[in-house]
């Protein structure tokens, strides 16, 4: 990966308007409250930057420095609660750093094009799973392998896909915690802001040691997804899984959509070109 292709404009920031600067502060805290409930805060936070003329690259790594804030608001406000301990969780929270560190470093190896093709299948598969599972509610349910495999597999590789590529990671945690861990929805939703928090921190240690951050939008809009994270993360754990299953199944539908709404999708051009193929004449 080229050192040089992390280095941030230097007009970056200045050629942001002040009103978009207000709307990223909105949108880091609606993204805030959203993720804590149901994960898919990227879906809210990357196209605001993007928008507001931030490159990728630049976009990727900033949207990493208020994703820790969101993350850590959340975890400590279940933690709190008692839905999550923390000291029991930490080497979880750890491989899920390793993990997103590792995809961060490798990012421009894994093909991207791959990633994005599948993504929009996989998270329709998730919502379906969501939204016609019976009996998802909060209570534990038999779990299907150990602690120490789940730690050594799933999290880590989870972990890496937050790095390499990010949107989603939520709904994988989400849905490996209740199928595999036998975790309740909100027991789950817990678990999964702990370890996201992790495979954040590690991916944003790597894209600010190639100087891929915006500091100052990324801070500002930290603090509005702390205070967004600190709203959400209290109803859920008022509601539980009345209020997680339906926003989770939402979340996964919307990001699918956003993602097939892009014309350079390789999934959406595949299907057309498929689709052209079988035209009378052709």
């Amino acid at each position: 990966m080229a050192r040089t292709s992390f280095l941030p404009s230097s007009s970056a920031l200045s050629d942001i308007a002040p009103h978009l600067l207000l709307l990223l502060s909105l949108a880091g805290f609606f993204a805030g409250f959203v993720d804590a409930i149901a994960g898919g805060g990227g879906l809210i936070t990357v196209p605001a930057m993007l928008i507001a003329g931030i490159p990728p690259l630049q976009t990727l790594g900033t949207n990493k420095v208020q994703s820790v804030f969101g993350a850590a608001s959340a975890t400590i406000a279940y933690a709190r609660k008692g839905h999550v301990n923390l000291r029991e969780q930490l080497p979880m929270a750890m491989l899920a750093a390793m993990g997103g560190a590792l995809g961060a470093a490798l990012a421009t190896i894994v093909p991207g094009d791959v990633l994005r093709a599948i993504m929009p299948v996989l998270l329709v598969a998730i919502a379906l799973y969501f939204a016609f599972k019976p009996n998802l509610n909060d209570l534990d349910t038999h779990r299907r392998i150990t602690p120490f495999v789940f730690g050594m597999t799933f999290v880590p590789l989870i972990g890496f896909y937050d790095g390499v590529f990010g949107p989603g990671t939520g709904s994988f945690f989400m849905l490996s915690f209740v199928t595999l861990a036998g975790f309740g929805m909100l027991k789950a939703t817990a678990h999964t802001k702990l370890l996201n928090l992790g495979s954040n921190i590690g991916a944003l240690i790597v894209f600010a040691s190639f100087g891929a951050t915006l500091w100052t939008v990324g801070l500002m809009m930290g603090v509005c997804q702390f205070l967004g994270a600190q709203v959400g993360s209290r109803l859920a754990m008022r509601t539980g899984a009345k209020l997680i299953k339906p926003l989770l199944v939402t979340v996964c539908i919307a990001f699918t959509v956003k993602l097939l709404s892009d014309p350079t999708n390789p999934l959406r051009l595949w299907s057309l070109a498929m689709a052209f193929d079988y035209l009378p004449g052709n």
